[in-house]
């Protein structure tokens, strides 16, 4: 059948406006995140700006999809410039039903929050990261490739297998032989709630360079020595969607295991405790306890500061793209002085 041209116009303004599908459109959405503070701490009031981040999902097929996260963040070395990072890129396949692989640079499938929250700070429950992730502990990235599995089944099994560069390694290149592997299982038995458990394991070699330890003046250290590290983490988390007044609870614990043949076995356990109460549609609550403790000063790739943290704050969700926070946090560390903080945030997303 011949298409006349007014109707090759029809038909190209009706692809153009939507109106018409087209078979095999590529559909791209590219969604922005940024949150302001001001915060009274050590007798004076600070202003200042969190993460600008830049969230890019697109459907290449049916199949295969990408996921781009880009952060723009104040450099702490020069208040005047930005720092640019490249939080995550993936590339995804559905191969068969609700399992995928996927191939790029991942949050480390370990734990709820850091697999579930990225950086857009409007979706947090509280202002910022318990202090399992804030300080170290936990690798938060892992370029690789893993498995993935959704929703299986009547408990909604999931799971996450990973190998990727290790913990003494980049994003672009492994310096060492041994690939880090991660193992993440978790089940959805009811609606709210979930349970999750996981295993990390990984040895830096020696001459590599140690990214979780800050080391002396900010210079980050070299291992001595191999290290094997293993993380056992479980959480939970569950948030009441039946009773008039929503309850919402959040838990995770991690021990870190670091061995070496100098000083041998050194354990860590860092564990958070959040909980909300929705007392109205906007208004919610909270409270957040996060504990940091090491075995002895004797750690082989961590700072021993035992650190513990009180949150209570009120959030106030102004639409599902804007929220307001208010928090007051006390903190108690070994090596650093305790502090006394109270914050008032803005989150947005756009």
């Amino acid at each position: 059948m011949k298409i006349n041209f007014y109707s090759r116009i029809v038909l190209l303004l009706g692809l153009l406006v939507g109106v018409i599908p087209r078979a095999s459109a590529q559909r791209t959405h590219i969604r922005g995140f940024v949150d302001a503070l001001t915060y009274y701490e050590n007798g004076k009031v600070n202003f200042g700006l969190g993460e600008q981040d830049l969230f890019i999902t697109s459907e290449i097929t049916e199949r295969l999809s990408f996921l781009g996260e880009t952060v723009f963040r104040f450099s702490l070395a020069s208040p005047t410039n930005f720092n640019i990072s490249v939080e995550r890129i993936i590339l995804k396949y559905n191969y068969a039903g609700n399992h995928s692989v996927l191939l790029g640079k991942h949050h480390t499938p370990i734990n709820y929050w850091n697999d579930t929250y990225h950086h857009g700070r409007v979706f947090f429950p509280t202002i910022d990261r318990p202090l399992l992730f804030a300080q170290g502990i936990i690798p938060l990235h892992t370029t690789g490739v893993s498995l993935q599995g959704q929703n299986l089944g009547a408990i909604r099994f999931g799971y996450d297998a990973m190998v990727g560069n290790g913990i003494g390694s980049g994003d672009v290149v492994d310096n060492n032989p041994v690939k880090s592997v991660t193992l993440a299982v978790h089940i959805k038995p009811t609606d709210g709630m979930r349970l999750g458990a996981s295993l990390y394991h990984d040895a830096i070699s020696k001459g590599s360079t140690m990214h979780n330890h800050s080391g002396n003046g900010g210079v980050r250290p070299v291992a001595l020595t191999r290290i094997n590290q293993d993380i056992v983490t479980g959480s939970i988390s569950y948030t009441d969607s039946v009773s008039s007044r929503k309850f919402e609870l959040l838990a995770e614990s991690s021990m870190v295991s670091s061995q070496s043949d100098s000083l041998g076995m050194q354990r860590a356990v860092a564990s958070y405790v959040y909980a909300g109460l929705r007392l109205t549609e906007k208004f919610i609550p909270y409270v957040r306890f996060d504990d940091i403790r090491f075995t002895s000063n004797r750690e082989v790739y961590f700072l021993s500061d035992n650190t513990q943290s009180f949150v209570a704050g009120l959030r106030y969700e102004l639409s599902y793209l804007a929220v307001l926070k208010l928090e007051y946090q006390r903190a108690n560390s070994h090596l650093h002085s305790n502090h006394d903080r109270v914050t008032f945030q803005v989150a947005v997303g756009f």
